[in-house]
């Protein structure tokens, strides 16, 4: 069997040089075969990898390459970290964490962060830190968290001194509260839009919609015309519509995409209340029970990837990570889609716009093992985990050398499309603007939203009541 994979494999790889398949014919027949797509991108690029190369799935963490510094008189040393939610990163995760452990001789006790971040941050992180508890030592913290934690973590500048020059330097700043840098950056985010390639050309669309509108139209096409062939679980979009950050992430898409404002502007103007922001929101709202099922007002990340990926969708609005999942080796969907930018919508000043998200590395300073914790910090955020995140979890690097690495934009071609969302595209929460009262503002934006998601409300009523529960929030700041 191996056999007869390599050379079908060799013979597609001869039929890409000469030039008579396309790159991504190159990546649709090799996952059918199931070879990776990091392996299928290297034996495109680079001919001294395919001399004798056997196509075999790449196994988690086997594209790791461990830092050079590593320290290892911290052997014995027992730590806890919570790092990503139960999901396909776990496999990678551990796999890196055990060969840490090999080098550095330090224990790593592995947790799962809860998936909903608000409970997460309320639930999993928050009751342990204000006890000033020593069970939790590392924290995978999201982008919007700095100011909450600021007062409960070890600032890393020192740690990360040598390196962080390496990083955005937006995400540095966003990490930093008073000069302190709480969180190391591990990986960035910008939500796109994924359409089924196969569909699209089959209904006879061109490409991905550009607007909501457009989006509406080429959903029921493909629902349509699929339910009409047998396919009754087919929806035209997916999203993420539960009441909890993610739906934050949405709904800021959605209005600042049809011009509607940004919630509260940086000057701390609470804008959420006006006729842009209204008219995206009840848009939203019809898509649910008719491109969308109704318990899309039940989904979170995992949720609408699940529908994505067994087939079900014609579009789903995630982030990247959902990229190198679709195209494992038992997708039914792996090789038959692209991503996109999101769309926009027809107010006056309507763009695409995508919400900024992305984790970074902090340290508690309640932890007894702090040496032992700054090291596993400095090792997740290191070049060479994300360099192994981005190729098999298509984790955005927030290192800038990574987007031009060979072996990256082999796996992750779809990386390059993505420099357009996040030099034009990309919007922040207003974490910043309303500092460690962030989950008050986001906890009153998800749950009025959603109330016009389930019927519940209008969304000119839930905004004008939203306007007058943010400004509530907003003056304990003053």
């Amino acid at each position: 069997m191996a056999e007869k994979r390599t050379q079908a494999v060799s013979t597609m790889l001869s039929e890409f040089r000469r030039g008579k398949i396309t790159r991504r014919e190159l990546m649709v027949r090799g996952t059918a075969l199931g070879v990776s797509a990091y392996f299928l991108g290297r034996l495109a690029t680079d001919s001294a990898f395919a001399q004798g190369a056997t196509p075999e799935a790449v196994a988690p963490g086997s594209t790791l390459q461990m830092p050079a510094d590593i320290r290892t008189d911290l052997a014995g040393a027992q730590i806890t970290a919570v790092l990503a939610q139960d999901g396909p990163g776990v496999p990678w995760e551990e796999a890196a964490l055990a060969k840490f452990t090999e080098v550095s001789g330090i224990q790593v006790n592995r947790i799962s962060g809860n998936q909903n971040a608000n409970e997460r941050l309320t639930g999993q992180y928050l009751p342990v830190l204000n006890a000033q508890g020593s069970d939790l030592d590392v924290l995978q913290i999201d982008v919007i968290w700095p100011g909450i934690l600021a007062p409960y973590t070890i600032d890393l500048t020192e740690a990360a001194a040598g390196v962080i020059a390496n990083h955005f330097e937006a995400i540095v700043q966003n990490n930093t509260v008073d000069g302190k840098l709480v969180g190391i950056p591990f990986y960035t985010d910008a939500a796109v839009l994924y359409y089924r390639t196969d569909l699209f050309e089959k209904y006879g669309i061109a490409g991905p919609p550009a607007t909501w509108a457009d989006l509406e139209t080429t959903a029921k096409t493909i629902m349509d015309g699929e339910r009409g062939e047998g396919m009754a679980e087919m929806w035209g979009f997916v999203f993420q519509g539960n009441a909890y950050e993610g739906l934050t992430c949405n709904g800021l898409e959605w209005q600042v995409s049809n011009g509607g404002g940004s919630i509260i502007e940086p000057d701390g103007t609470i804008s959420v209340n006006n006729p842009q922001a209204a008219a995206a929101i009840n848009r939203a709202a019809t898509w649910v029970g008719t491109i969308a099922p109704e318990g899309v007002t039940t989904y979170q990340e995992e949720e609408a990837r699940g529908v994505w990926q067994g087939g079900n969708a014609a579009m789903m609005r995630n982030w990247p990570y959902a990229f190198s999942a679709g195209n494992s080796a038992d997708s039914p969907i792996r090789g038959l889609f692209a991503v996109s930018v999101l769309p926009k919508g027809d107010g006056g000043g309507a763009r695409s716009a995508a919400t900024l998200g992305g984790w970074q590395i902090a340290v508690s300073q309640y932890s007894e093992n702090q040496e032992a914790a700054i090291e596993l910090a400095k090792f997740l955020t290191s070049t060479e985990v994300q360099k192994s995140r981005a190729i098999e979890l298509s984790n955005l690097p927030t290192i800038a050398s990574l987007y031009e690495d060979a072996d990256v934009l082999a796996a992750q071609p779809f990386f390059g499309q993505l420099l357009e969302t996040f030099s034009g595209g990309a919007v922040a929460r207003p974490s910043t603007v309303s500092s460690s009262l962030y989950n008050n503002v986001s906890i009153a934006y998800f749950t009025a939203v959603h109330g016009v998601l389930t019927g519940g409300s209008d969304a000119e009523t839930a905004l004008a009541g939203l306007e007058t529960e943010l400004a509530d929030i907003m003056s304990e700041l003053e």
